[in-house]
């Protein structure tokens, strides 16, 4: 039976004033421009809808000083879908950029690592460098979803629907996970901040916000493993070049087809 999934990155934000040492640890040129874009994944086969993170809205946009080009769930409405009819919503991690809005998707199950969790409500968040990429008001709505048992925690690996995947990496958070998606150009990784951009992974670069540098190379190896080999089907969390290395669909300007092979 197949399971061949389509995927698409919607972009709802972009930040223009940071630079490489942002980026990357011990780079070469730390003062050199290196913008950052920010997306929510879609994956379908047509009868189900997952969606990969949430992102942030413009409360937190406000509260960050980190302006955003469109709601999130105004993104997905342009693509066709209404955040209330999505059943299932997969958290790769809970920092603030990745989990706001959780009370906006009011039929959904959510999908997060059990460490990721224990991570955001446990001693560690006490440290003000590690609390840093978290909201409070994010975590306490997903304590909110447990509590109503809209939480699906998972310890490793795990199947979420057939053709689609999660994979604890740790590295960037403790329970930080990727989600491998089976297309028909072969499996897709979508490594959300597994490796920020392309040349993390493919250089070793280590991204500055990080929980456990060891995990994080170890990470880079497996979100090769789990895209066959093939860096093409290797999705960065946040790298404007995807909107380069992809087609883009209809007119909106901020969707990008991913189960294809890279424009050339």
């Amino acid at each position: 039976m197949e399971n061949h999934w389509e995927v698409y990155a919607l972009q709802y934000g972009e930040r223009d004033n940071r630079t490489r040492a942002e980026s990357f640890l011990f780079d070469d040129h730390p003062a050199d421009e290196h913008p950052i874009d920010y997306f929510v994944w879609v994956v379908t086969n047509g009868t189900q809808t997952i969606l990969v993170d949430t992102g942030y809205d413009s409360i937190e946009a406000k509260r960050r000083g980190r302006p955003i080009l469109r709601d999130p769930v105004e993104a997905l409405a342009g693509h066709g879908i209404r955040a209330e009819d999505i059943e299932t919503v997969i958290v790769t991690h809970m920092h603030y950029d990745h989990a706001g809005g959780l009370d906006r998707y009011p039929s959904a199950q959510f999908h997060i690592q059990e460490s990721e969790m224990a991570y955001a409500t446990g001693p560690c968040m006490c440290n003000g460098a590690l609390q840093m990429p978290f909201t409070v008001e994010h975590v306490v709505e997903m304590v909110r979803h447990i509590y109503s048992g809209r939480v699906v925690f998972h310890k490793g690996d795990a199947e979420v629907a057939p053709g689609v995947t999660v994979h604890r990496t740790g590295g960037h958070s403790k329970g930080m996970q990727v989600v491998r998606v089976e297309t028909r150009i072969g499996p897709v990784c979508l490594a959300s901040d597994a490796t920020h951009f392309y040349e993390n992974f493919q250089t070793g670069k280590i991204f500055p916000i990080v929980a456990n540098v060891e995990e994080m190379a170890e990470g880079f190896r497996t979100i090769r493993k789990l895209a066959a080999g093939n860096d093409a089907r290797v999705i960065p969390g946040h790298d404007p070049l995807v909107k380069n290395r992809f087609p883009a669909i209809g007119d909106t300007g901020f969707v990008w087809r991913l189960d294809v092979e890279p424009i050339a």
